[in-house]
């Protein structure tokens, strides 16, 4: 019997903010439409994350859908909500939008390709692990940019007795921690997360950190009282008209001031104030030239460290985590958001390593621990893997049959020339293939549905400018798409971007080519670009 063929206007992969904000923008316009999920419910990384502390670093005001009858309905608890509060929502969101009957969990997409000779038209051909074919007019990758996750090669990890959790694959029971001697490796957003909750359970906690995080107080909130709930939904429909404005898709917008147009004393009171405010305000909402000007940038580490080293009582462990000299330039890494990280460090039982001193890399680890360079032995029962993801791209390499018109696998040509997206969203040689919040959109550089939001108006324009010009499919040129990536580089090549190892450049994952993979004008920019192309298909074949 022959496996089943079924067919769709529009097949998407992935069941996130991405792949549920197009699913439904798409069934209102009488689209047939159907996602192919890999896991086992809706939320995408909030479904795949669960982690100890894992929260979001955007504020729960903005951290949603526009649609009113989802935000008129739903009561987020804090300001920057936890896993927990997004799983809730995205439940939710589930009733009210009825999403789940158009999404099939449990389906991994292994293989696609444009087929021209699908069903007598050309279409795509889709394949997923359980055997199936699937053909659709349009194909649309929600995979999102940190879903494939990065484990580095530690000798002897596989040797260690006890248990071992990536940050993305966390065991459905949780962790217990309490009165153990537990490790971190690794200290990104997770890694301050974990680090914040396991410090306050474990006997022991031993921290290897490679770079220090300038991370940034969050400046969380409950909305716990009936008046304080009230106040967040009427603010809502404001708010979710702000973010659509600004550079980041935050509420922040950057001023038109430069650092030293002011005063020390206007300087540091702009700076306290932003501070104060929490998340990403010092970034945001202080100076035109933070990101282009390394003396002006260097001036905002001068406060951050100032802030930060003060609520350090260790000096050594001060050193590590806020060093006189900045490791790179602010806001050129993905800062985290933290809520008590700092004051970790100042109890006797959470030990510090620096993995760039000498002797301080991890040598080996044995089935009862971990072991240095300088033969330091560190005793542990767990370890927590916070070592990130093979951010924005790796989510689409690792479908190894997604291929172009020639029969060339995406992966091998991006390992090859490096990776491009003509406006984020389209690709040479696949045709009606568009992507959402992946390479070379505005992506991490931006409040994630922000973004999300911006794109996928513009690939639902797209695909009814294609129905009502009466097209068969669209592709961008080969020089349309290089244009596009050189826009990116020129860009890049103004700021201070080039100046961090950042997964925003591929940098975090050895072998991989170091490029800028997200769009960094801003989304006003990007916004404008993406409808002016769109008027006339500039830079695009169409047939």
């Amino acid at each position: 019997m022959s496996p089943q063929k079924p067919s769709y206007d529009i097949l998407l992969i992935g069941a996130g903010f991405s792949g549920i904000t197009l699913l439904h923008s798409l069934r209102q316009h009488g689209y047939s439409c159907r996602i192919y999920e890999s896991g086992s419910d809706l939320g995408g990384v909030w479904h795949s994350n669960t982690y100890p502390g894992c929260r979001s670093d955007s504020e729960a005001s903005i951290y949603q859908l526009s649609v009113p009858e989802v935000w008129k309905t739903f009561s987020f608890e804090e300001k920057f909500p936890d896993g927990e509060q997004l799983r809730r929502y995205f439940a939710h969101v589930d009733r009210v939008l009825d999403v789940k009957k158009d999404v099939e969990f449990g389906t991994t997409v292994t293989g696609a390709w444009f087929d021209a000779a699908a069903e007598g038209s050309r279409k795509w051909r889709v394949e997923t692990a359980d055997g199936r074919v699937t053909h659709c007019r349009f194909l649309i990758s929600c995979v999102g940019t940190n879903t494939e996750r990065y484990v580095p090669e530690i000798p002897g990890l596989e040797t260690f007795k006890g248990e071992v959790a990536h940050s993305a694959a966390w065991p459905k029971g949780g962790v217990d921690v309490l009165g153990k001697k537990v490790a971190v490796i690794g200290t990104g957003a997770s890694g301050i997360q974990i680090i914040q909750s396991w410090a306050k359970e474990a006997a022991e906690l031993v921290v290897f950190q490679r770079t220090p995080n300038l991370a940034l107080p969050m400046g969380q909130q409950a909305y716990s009282t009936p008046s304080e709930k009230t106040e967040f939904q009427d603010a809502l429909p404001g708010l979710l008209e702000t973010r659509m404005k600004t550079w980041s898709g935050y509420l922040d917008d950057v001023p038109a001031v430069k650092t030293f147009d002011e005063s020390p004393e206007e300087r540091e009171a702009r700076y306290e104030s932003l501070y104060a405010r929490g998340g990403f305000s010092l970034y945001l909402g202080g100076y035109s030239d933070l990101l282009l000007d390394e003396t002006a940038n260097r001036e905002a580490y001068r406060f951050w460290l100032k802030k930060t080293r003060a609520r350090i009582t260790d000096p050594r462990k001060r050193d590590i985590l806020a060093p006189l000299e900045p490791p790179h330039p602010m806001a050129v890494k993905r800062s985290s958001l933290e809520q008590d990280y700092f004051e970790q460090f100042n109890k006797e039982n959470v030990r510090l390593v620096n993995l760039r001193e000498q002797g301080q890399g991890i040598k080996t680890v044995k089935p009862d621990g971990i072991e240095t360079e300088d033969s330091t032995f560190f005793a542990v029962d767990t370890i927590a893997l916070a070592t990130g993801f093979n951010s924005v791209t790796g989510s689409l390499t690792s479908i190894p049959g997604l291929r172009n018109t020639s029969g060339v696998p995406l992966a091998e040509e991006w390992a090859t020339n490096g990776a491009s997206a003509y406006l984020g969203m389209t690709r040479r040689g696949y045709p009606n293939m568009f992507l959402c919040y992946s390479v070379h959109g505005p992506a991490s550089l931006s409040n994630a549905p922000s973004s999300i939001e911006l794109q996928s108006r513009w690939i639902v324009d797209a695909i009814r400018k294609i129905d009502a010009e009466g097209l068969s499919h669209v592709e961008p040129t080969e020089e349309a798409e290089k244009g596009f990536k050189a826009t990116v580089d020129a860009i890049t090549g103004m700021t201070l971007f080039p100046k961090a190892d950042s997964w925003y450049l591929g940098a975090n994952i050895p072998g991989k080519k170091r490029e800028m993979l997200i769009f960094p004008g801003g989304l006003p920019m990007y916004e404008q670009m993406a409808w002016k192309a769109l008027e006339n298909w500039e830079g695009f074949v169409t047939v």
